[in-house]
This record gives structure tokens, C-alpha cells and sequence, in this order.
């Protein structure tokens, strides 16, 4: 594949090369950046728009600040591959987001150019004025910047953070990049508020605001320029929304145009004294027409051709899990209209879009705010309703409290869906599916499922949707299914029943979601060996199926458990019931197969798997292992 044609680019070893450059030859430098990423993520795959859309900021701000010293903080920081190529990383840029490779988002330990690791919204602003206290309290660090999109500052904990800096009144620059778009088209009142800004954008051309502050201009020419830019918010007589919050306004301003963007960066550096807050409207996938054409702008791609912008397909086999589960999702709600769905920016990830198309009136996107969305599902459940919250498990993570005091203390039946299960590739430990079990399972009342493949989850959607009397929770992985047929209809399980697989008498293997494949594996190599296996399903981490579990300790030698989770999550509910009925007095061999105590970086999903310990042959080996102690040999054939 040809690589794009970069002169300036290749003199560029680091940030403080653009130092030396003139206003044109930034110009230029940008436009060879956004052809280099452009060409890099056609091999890697990626998040492409939401980079492409800052190549201009990414440059300005580089060459103004003087980072590493000045603290660049990127909001999520999936729009972070022009800042890696420009950070002495282009050389590895080709190796993004695959196994030993540059992460997709911006990492502590991969650069000093990256102060805060990021990888969910929201917390550039928080982390920012923490840097700032920092360097007032004589740390060795200069100003902090956030460039924060128009879809994180939706969220609640944006909001927190603007309010407290503003009430610091310490300098501090907040870049608010609004291209109108975050991962779906942002929903919600502040998204209007900034759509209206957007929409008066011609006006931010006045020489006086891309200049800087109104107290840096002549008298006679401040008080018109503070009209000019009371007429650009919309809000005459009143200052804007960040204003009120302490901070120093500036813009709208153009984010594609350096001859704006330079000049403000550069009075707001020279002149401010508290909090800034710039506001850049930008293009998600600028420069690129299939990107600035496409519906998402690119947001995540697979490897494409850069001629056409046609991505890469994988092989057509079984559907996808969040496919099953929206499909499902559907049609339970064609047949029960009380069934509603709840995502956090996230439907078409979630699978609820499905829905929506059908349905429109009954799905809500609350936009990236995870807490708000879970209370506002316990809302809709307490009326009545049958609300389905689809939430990451990562994300689900920044609702926690919700799930606990709002939903699980009042008993309310609300239905949670948990998308990417387990390990989930590229976007490695950040968006790793790891924690759910374990922080659902401790909560009284709260009842865990977990899909071994497509058809099962079908079913499970059944049985949360029947399911009335408390909360209820079920985990898929991403990606493709087993391939298993569907049923036309999913029956509602039993709650707290698993089933057997397969039988053997010598060792249980219990396994809880979609690792059964693995398991089975496992299975037929140790009965090659001559040891006997069984095979079982949880499918419940809680409530346990207690009569299964007793079953499989008293009639086999070892007992295996196998999960997708980390510690303290079902294999721990497994030991506590074993102490708990005695088990362990008659002295039954126990191995529980998690996740390691540390975080998994990225790899394609099988080699995280294999690096968590967690492949057949792993889970094989832990057979063995329990074996032995017990005075068995490996190999049960030579026994007579």
C-alpha cells in the first residue's frame, strides 16, 4: 500500500519542531497529518472521524503550548492518533490498537506526551484542574489543557468539573471541540444550546473574537465586540452557559482554520489569568469525503481502501451477540408494550437501534450519561413500565451507585443488558468487560445471568422481560456468536437453574457465559486422556443453583468453575456456598478459573484470553492440577 506524500511531516521528530515552523508551513503540516492518519488507519482500523476532525486543533495546540511541560488532556482519547504521529510515535502508528502495539486511546505509560489516560468521557476537565492545583501548589508542571467533545460535556461529571473550576478561578484552558456529533448524533438540551452557537458560526469570523478577549481590545471597540459576541451565543443581555460558570468565553470559532485558530490559542495563552473555555466547531472526518459522508463520520472502522472508503468485512458466519439481542429485544416489545429501552449514546453499539427503528417512541438515548440513564430506568420501572438499560459493562461501571441505591435497594425491575462481556480486543483493559459479576452479584436481590451463545441469550431476554419481582442483569460478549440455531421465540429459564452439558465421573467443569465452547474443549482432550468429564452451564451466578452445585461436588473428584470475570465474581460464589454447606470438610478439590489480578492489554480477543490463562489448554492443565493432589494420576487409563 502506498503511503502519502510528507516532507514537513518527516522533519517533524516531535512537538517542539513546529516551533520553527511559520503560520503557512503549519497550514501544510496539517494537511500531510491528516493524509498520514488517514493512510494508517486503513491498515489498523480505528476511531478515524473523530481524529480526523481535530488535525488542525492537534497542531495549533502543539505548536502554541509547550507540552510535555503543558499537561494536553484529551477527552476520551480516541481522537488521539494525529497528537501520537506528532509525539515521536509515528513510527509505531501503524501498530495501533493490535497486540504490543500504540494503544487507541492516550496511555501514561506510553509517553510523557499523554499526562492522563483516558478511554471513557467526561473526566478531561476534572483531571485538568488537577494538574492546575498541581503546578499552583509548586508542582513541576505548566498549564493544563482539556479538549473535551460536545458529546462528553453532556455528561454529568463535565459539568461538575467546569462548576468547580470556575469556582477556583485558577488559569486553566478548556478546548470544547463540537462537531455536533459524539458517537450518535448528541441528544439532549446542551447539544441544542451548542447546535445554536453552531448556527451563528459566521458571525466567530469577526477579527475582534479570533483575536482574543474583549479586555485586550481598545476601548471603543470592547463594549462592540462583547455585543458581537452576546449576538453569537443568542443570548443578548446575558453572557453564555460557561460564563455563568466562571469561565472566559471565547468563540465560536472555526477549528479547521489556522488563521483562527493560532490567533486565539495564542492571545488565550499570553493573556488569561482564570479559566478559558474555547469553543472550536469542527467537522467529524474532515478532509476524507467517505468519512464526512457516512452517517457515524467514521467513528470505528475496520482496515479500508483509501480510494473508495470501502471497509474490510469479516467472513460472513454467525450473527453477532448485540444483533441476537436487539433482534430479541424487538420482538418482545412487539408483543408487550411496556417494554422500553434505555442506551447511553450508544444504540447502534447496544444493538437497541433495532428497536428504535421499529419502535422510535419507546427507545430513549440519554446521551453519555450512565448514571442519569440507570435512575431514569428505575423511574420508568417503578411506573410500571419494562425498561431495558443496555449499557457496556465498562460503562455500566459509572452508574454503579444508581445500580445499587436507585435500583437494587428498591427492588425495582429493572432490565440490565451488559454488552461486551469478558476481553474485547483492541480497545484492550479499558473497555474490558471484566468487574459486571462481581459488582452485580454482591447486590441483594439482584438476579445475574450470563449467555453461553446466541440462542441462550435469546432466552434470557425472555426471562428478564417475565421477570417482575427485583432487578435482573444479562452479559454478552461482543462480537460473532457460536452459530447455534435460534429459536423462534425465547423461553423464559427458571430462575437460578443451570443445566448439564455432558457427563463424565471423574471431574465437573462449571462453567458461567460464553466460555462453554472452551470448556467442551477442554473437555474432549482431558477424555482422550481417560479422565471423565462433565460439562455444566450455570447460566445464573445469582441466585446459584445450589441442588446442581452440591450434585456435581458429591459425584466428582474436582470441581472446575470457568468465567469471563475477574475475582470475587462467580467463582467466589461458588466457594462461599461449597463453605457454607460443608463442602470443604470432606475435602473436594476446587479451582476457579477468572481473569488475573491485573489488567490485560490489547490483543485480539484469543490472545487476551490466552494471556489471562483462559484457553482450553489452560483450562485443561487446572484439571490436571486439581487431580493431583488428591493422589490421581494424570492419566486415568493406567488405573486398574
Amino acid at each position: 500500500m502506498s503511503r502519502p506524500d510528507t516532507p514537513l511531516l518527516n522533519t517533524v521528530a516531535g512537538p517542539a519542531d513546529l516551533k520553527r515552523l511559520d503560520d503557512r508551513q503549519l497550514r501544510r503540516l496539517a494537511q500531510e497529518l491528516r493524509a498520514e492518519v488517514i493512510s494508517a488507519v486503513s491498515e489498523t482500523g480505528g476511531h478515524l472521524g473523530s481524529s480526523l476532525g481535530v488535525v488542525e486543533l492537534t497542531v495549533a495546540l502543539h505548536a502554541v503550548f509547550n507540552t510535555p511541560m503543558d499537561k494536553l488532556i484529551w477527552d476520551v482519547g480516541h481522537q488521539c492518533y494525529p497528537h501520537k504521529v506528532l509525539t515521536g510515535r509515528r513510527d509505531r502508528i501503524r501498530t495501533l490498537r493490535k497486540k504490543d502495539g500504540l494503544s487507541g486511546f492516550t496511555k501514561r505509560d506510553e509517553s510523557e506526551y499523554d499526562p492522563f489516560g483516558a478511554a471513557h468521557s467526561s473526566t478531561s476537565i476534572s483531571a485538568a484542574l488537577g494538574f492546575t492545583i498541581g503546578r499552583d501548589m509548586g508542582q513541576a508542571t505548566g498549564d493544563a489543557i482539556a479538549v473535551i467533545g460536545d458529546g462528553a460535556i453532556s455528561a454529568g461529571m463535565a459539568y461538575e468539573a467546569l462548576n468547580n473550576a470556575g469556582a477556583e478561578g485558577r488559569r486553566l484552558f478548556v478546548i470544547l471541540n463540537d462537531n455536533e456529533m459524539s458517537i450518535a448524533p448528541p441528544v439532549g438540551a446542551m447539544s441544542k444550546y451548542l447546535s445554536q452557537l453552531y448556527a451563528n458560526e459566521p458571525l466567530a469570523r469577526m477579527k475582534s473574537l479570533a483575536e482574543g478577549f474583549e479586555a485586550a481590545l481598545p476601548s471603543p471597540m470592547r463594549e462592540g465586540a462583547r455585543r458581537a459576541r452576546q449576538l453569537v451565543t443568542g443570548l443578548p443581555g446575558a453572557g453564555t452557559l460557561f460564563e455563568e460558570l466562571g469561565f472566559d468565553y471565547v468563540g465560536p470559532i472555526d477549528g479547521h482554520d489556522m488563521d483562527q485558530l493560532l490567533p486565539v490559542l495564542r492571545a488565550a495563552r499570553a493573556k488569561a489569568t482564570g479559566p478559558v473555555l474555547i469553543h472550536c466547531c469542527t467537522v467529524k472526518g474532515k478532509g476524507y469525503v467517505p468519512a464526512e459522508a457516512s452517517a457515524d463520520k467514521y467513528h470505528g472502522v475496520s482496515s479500508f481502501d483509501i480510494g473508495t472508503g470501502t471497509q474490510a468485512k469479516a467472513k460472513p458466519g454467525a450473527p453477532s451477540y448485540t444483533s441476537v439481542f436487539g433482534t430479541a429485544l424487538t420482538e418482545e416489545a412487539a408483543r408487550d408494550p411496556r417494554v422500553v429501552a434505555v442506551t447511553a449514546a450508544m444504540p447502534s453499539g447496544t444493538g437497541v437501534n433495532i428497536m428504535a427503528d421499529r419502535f422510535p417512541a419507546r427507545v430513549f438515548d440519554v446521551g453519555i450519561a450512565e448514571q442519569h440513564g440507570v435512575t431514569f430506568a428505575a423511574g420508568m420501572a417503578a411506573s410500571g413500565l419494562r425498561p431495558f438499560c443496555a449499557i457496556y459493562s465498562t460503562f455500566l461501571q459509572r452508574g454503579y451507585d444508581q445500580v445499587v441505591h436507585d435500583v437494587a435497594l428498591q427492588g425495582l425491575p429493572v432490565r440490565f443488558a451488559i454488552d461486551r462481556a469478558g476481553l474485547v480486543g483492541a480497545d484492550g483493559a479499558t473497555h474490558a468487560g471484566a468487574f459486571d459479576v462481581a459488582y452485580l452479584s454482591n447486590l441483594p436481590g439482584l438476579t445475574v445471568m450470563a449467555a453461553a451463545d446466541e440462542a441462550e441469550l435469546v432466552h434470557m431476554v425472555a426471562t428478564a422481560v417475565a421477570h417482575d419481582s427485583g432487578p435482573i442483569a444479562f452479559r454478552f460478549p461482543r462480537g460473532a456468536g457460536t452459530g447455534v440455531a435460534l429459536p423462534e421465540r425465547g423461553t423464559p429459564l427458571a430462575i437460578g437453574k443451570g443445566r448439564m452439558i455432558r457427563h463424565g465421573e471423574d471431574v465437573a467443569i462449571l462453567s458461567l457465559g460464553a466460555h462453554l465452547g472452551e470448556c467442551l474443549i477442554a473437555a474432549e482432550a482431558l477424555e482422550a486422556e481417560g479422565i471423565g468429564v462433565s460439562v455444566a452451564d450455570a447460566r445464573f451466578a445469582k441466585p446459584l443453583d445450589i441442588e446442581l452445585l452440591l450434585d456435581l461436588a458429591r459425584s466428582h473428584r474436582a470441581l472446575i468453575t470457568v468465567e469471563q470475570g475477574a475475582r470475587g465474581g462467580f467463582g467466589a460464589m461458588v466457594l462461599h456456598e461449597l463453605a457454607a454447606h460443608g463442602v470443604f470438610d470432606r475435602g473436594l478439590a476446587v479451582r476457579t478459573l477468572t481473569l488475573p489480578d491485573r489488567f490485560i492489554p490489547q490483543a485480539a480477543p484469543a490472545e487476551m484470553y490466552a494471556d489471562a490463562g483462559l484457553t482450553a489448554a489452560d483450562i485443561a492443565d487446572s484439571v490436571r492440577g486439581a487431580l493431583r493432589p488428591r493422589g490421581h494420576v494424570v492419566s486415568l487409563k493406567t488405573v486398574s
